[in-house]
């Protein structure tokens, strides 16, 4: 006879604790990314023998693990980053948390964490928003960031995969992230990710070799870096988040372009998004295909360069003002009719169009209640 299957998880199982100590709502003006968290935090533990347990949720605290755990030794590590918003009725939203539920899925049976049910996970995630969601700000362009974490926990030093596992997920209150361009740094000489990689998994592995580039960039007075690939310097993501170019083609067509998910972009939701509504409006050509620095610089020397932009979950969009490549600074137009604007004028019609749906004040299946 075989053996029954080990539980998945539950959310009609939910156990909440709730903290005896409360933090006082933060202001607007003190809402620097990540580094406010709110009351309570969701935990679900994981064994091979057993399956999943109870979810759990708590008081937001530290949380307790052996030296020797696999996240710790051999970054066994995925994780996502989701928000929740607040509607003019008071009403709160998550924007399209199944393609974080899957993208985390796919994530970590690449490191081989266990699958998990999807949409009980989700279920969980909703009513860990639900009970602090005195924290999701009331403003246009103010959210709630929502962590998944899913790390591999059983202390072992054999380089296998970990048997043990811990899903976890806090809340942390966010202003706007970049609310003004930004200049970029072409990185010549270090890579992202590469063919064969894990660029298309969010994996925290994938981001700790970026922080001293990153950092060395920022000493020199710019933002981000923006990663190439190859001999023909393909241009692929620009920090952490993807990267677009509206310009005029070879062929004299409009067009709003993209990397590819080849298996070295991240398919991320803003992307994904942002590719849909374009192409429903149908006045461009919107493609996903590789173009290299060389591209860039023959647009902008022939003036047929429009706008560059990121794309993300914690920026949604930022307008690009400008690129070092190779000892030369480039300058990128945002609005030719406004000097001072932060956005250009495709960036900013495509960030209005996402923020209505995200904040339901245009009607969207999008747009998920708690």
């Amino acid at each position: 006879m075989a053996a029954a299957p080990l539980p998945d998880i539950d959310a009609s199982k939910l156990t909440v604790s709730l903290t005896k100590e409360p933090k006082a709502v933060y202001g607007l003006d003190n809402l620097a990314f990540g580094k406010n968290f709110t009351d309570h935090m969701l935990c679900i533990r994981y064994t091979e023998e057993k399956g999943w347990e109870a979810p759990e949720i708590k008081p937001y605290g530290p949380l307790s693990i052996d030296p020797a755990a696999f996240v710790l030794n051999y970054s066994i590590e995925t994780f996502e980053g989701m928000k929740a918003y607040r509607a003019a009725d008071g009403t709160v939203n998550l924007f399209r948390p199944e393609k974080n539920m899957k993208r985390l899925s796919t994530s970590a049976h690449r490191i081989m964490l266990p699958q998990f049910d999807q949409d009980q996970f989700l279920q969980c995630i909703k009513e860990l928003v639900r009970l602090d969601q005195r924290f999701v700000p009331d403003k246009y362009g103010y959210s709630l960031y929502v962590r998944p974490n899913f790390i591999g926990t059983e202390p072992n030093l054999n380089l296998k995969y970990s048997r043990e596992a811990l899903l976890y997920v806090y809340l942390s209150p966010v202003g706007p992230y970049f609310p003004r361009t930004v200049r970029l740094c072409a990185n010549t000489t270090e890579v992202r990710a590469w063919p064969g990689g894990v660029g298309n998994y969010k994996l925290g592995g994938n981001y700790a070799p970026a922080v001293r580039p990153a950092v060395e960039v920022e000493k020199r007075g710019y933002d981000q870096v923006l990663w190439l690939l190859g001999d023909d310097h393909y241009v692929t993501e620009v920090g952490t988040m993807n990267f677009f170019v509206y310009w005029i083609n070879d062929q004299g067509e409009r067009e709003l372009v993209t990397a590819p998910l080849d298996g070295i972009i991240l398919p991320g939701v803003t992307r994904d998004s942002l590719l849909v509504l374009a192409r429903q409006w149908g006045e461009f050509k919107v493609s996903e295909r590789k173009i290299t620095m060389s591209d860039i610089l023959c647009a902008l020397k022939e003036d047929r360069f429009l706008e560059a932009f990121g794309a993300g979950t914690a920026c949604v969009v930022c307008s690009v003002a400008s690129i070092l490549y190779n000892g030369a600074d480039y300058a990128i137009p945002v609005d030719p009719e406004d000097p001072a604007a932060v956005f250009g004028p495709l960036t900013k019609r495509l960030r209005n169009e996402l923020l209505d749906i995200q904040y339901a004040k245009t009607p969207s299946p999008w747009a998920v209640p708690i």
